[in-house]
């Protein structure tokens, strides 16, 4: 491993990848004017505080060489990030409306455009790059490719001595993953214990980690409760950065963020992190984010219901399901057991431009017959039926911990001479990109009577149901019980579906 820490080293160096430079705009303007109205903290001092190397450039409108000094300042202080807070003023050049609010979210128009041109001097038309300035940015061409070569030079000389650790590194750099790297993944028979979803994902975590040089994550303070942490590997800090563990501190909002920077900083590198799901509600910014920017961040969100009953109605989430499955681009996936558990991270794993959700259990739940990984990526399946002709009598649709009471349900109704289609719901994003064909041979047009059952708000599920089907659910928040005892407050049970089934067939 000596390549890695050494020759490795030093091609990062060489490109400066072990130093964080940020500039901080220090223009007093807000939309709403200026911002010693509601904003007196110093940042200088905060950033000090947080042990930052603080540079201040009080002229950045045309103090170039001071811009460029602290810049060689900061890449001079190698033990600490450095902030060069660089004050400015906002629109610049404009003779009526520099140094104002106005100019923060408008366009000049037209008059105030021309009067700042003649302002700065700029005799040329719009979008013309004069030449000089196209000489000043094209010295760089020549530079940039010698160093393109030096680098390439040097990796070839690291991959012939090291062509083991080359490979991973290629690997992050390209995103390409390890052929067969999904067989790594568990997987369970009905035979096998009963268990809590979140323990089942640590199986799969772990798993992953041994395939996946670039995989790494960790959760917000409770890794312990989310089952999060790899075990054959130490904890990330700055003299260990060999390692995989992040630990991330009781802020959410900022472990989203964090890992939306790795998923976006190199193809290869897979981030996870994990909290309560009722505690996205703290990061739901972050992971808008993760959507929007096509950032392929895995959340793993456990204690994913009314389950979670000791704690309170302030730890069950209710609405987040459906919130989650309303956010573009992002992939909301319910996990019943182990099979299906491993399926979400193989979905998760391979889609790389947007994130995935994987809501979890507190509670043991069986290993059904019938569930698959092959399913999971269809986002919804056929887990049992006993129908023929694509016909059943009736269709009973669950999701997450409750596709147990579905198929339990189920199991009851076929012994009354029920022809009864059971059917995992996993993901409506993917059932939603599947054929029309593949979604007709799981939710038949013609077969109305249709009974959903989630622990969660049953905004949405219509679309699945349909007018003449009912969907069981929560629509308000929890209560602080065991969790069977919820469960049965809230008619979450399989004599429920029942009744239900019997109601709508």
């Amino acid at each position: 491993m000596e390549g890695i820490s050494n020759e490795a080293s030093s091609l990062a160096a060489h490109w400066g990848l072990e130093k964080l430079i940020a500039f901080y705009d220090d223009n007093h303007i807000s939309i709403d004017g200026d911002t010693e109205i509601a904003f007196t903290e110093s940042v200088d001092t905060r950033f000090e505080g947080l042990g930052w190397h603080v540079i201040w450039v009080k002229n950045g409108n045309t103090g170039y060489d001071e811009i460029r000094a602290a810049i060689q300042e900061a890449k001079a202080v190698k033990d600490k990030p450095t902030l060069i807070k660089v004050t400015t003023t906002i629109g610049y050049g404009s003779p009526n409306k520099a140094n104002s609010y106005s100019v923060h979210g408008s366009a000049l128009g037209a008059k105030e455009v021309d009067a700042t041109r003649k302002n700065l001097a700029w005799p040329y038309e719009p979008f013309h790059v004069p030449e000089d300035v196209k000489k000043h940015w094209s010295r760089h061409v020549p530079k940039g490719s010698a160093l393109e070569a030096e680098y390439n030079a040097k990796f070839a000389a690291y991959e012939k001595k090291y062509k083991e650790e080359a490979a991973e590194l290629k690997s992050i750099i390209t995103g390409e993953l390890p052929a067969g790297w999904e067989k790594a993944l568990p997987t369970y028979t009905p035979e096998s214990p009963a268990d809590a979803t979140r323990n089942l994902s640590q199986q799969s975590l772990n798993a992953l980690a041994k395939v996946l040089p670039g995989f790494l994550g960790g959760s917000a303070d409770i890794a312990s409760s989310n089952m999060t942490l790899l075990k054959m590997f130490g904890d990330f800090q700055k003299g260990t950065p060999e390692e995989r563990n992040l630990r991330f501190g009781v802020r959410e909002h900022g472990m989203g963020a964090i890992c939306n920077g790795i998923a976006l900083h190199s193809p290869g590198l897979i981030p996870y992190n994990a909290t309560f799901f009722v505690f996205t509600d703290y990061m739901r910014a972050a992971i808008g984010i993760s959507a929007l920017g096509e950032a392929g961040v895995i959340y793993v969100v456990t204690h994913d219901s009314i389950g979670l009953g000791e704690n309170g109605p302030t730890h069950q989430p209710i609405e987040h399901l459906a919130s989650f499955r309303a956010m573009p681009n992002v992939l909301m996936l319910c996990l019943a057991d182990g099979n299906e558990t491993a399926g979400a991270y193989k979905v998760a794993v391979s889609n790389r431009k947007r994130p995935s959700i994987l809501a979890l259990s507190r509670q043991k739940l069986l290993h059904l017959a019938g569930t698959s990984v092959e399913g999971v990526e269809k986002g919804g399946y056929i887990v049992s039926d006993n129908s023929s002709g694509n016909k059943p009598d009736v269709i009973l649709v669950g999701t997450g911990s409750e596709l147990e009471i579905a198929y339990k349900a189920g199991e009851e109704l076929r012994k009354e001479g029920k022809a009864v289609r059971v059917v995992s719901f996993i993901s409506w994003e993917l059932f939603d990109e599947q054929s029309d064909a593949y979604k007709e041979s799981v939710l038949p047009a013609a077969v109305t009577a249709r009974v959903s059952i989630e622990a969660g708000s049953t905004f949405g599920w219509e679309k699945i149901v349909g007018s003449k089907g009912k969907a069981i659910g929560i629509d308000r928040f929890g209560a602080s019980a065991p969790a069977g005892r919820i469960y049965m407050e809230f008619g979450l049970t399989v004599e429920a579906v029942i009744a239900a089934a019997k109601e709508v067939s």
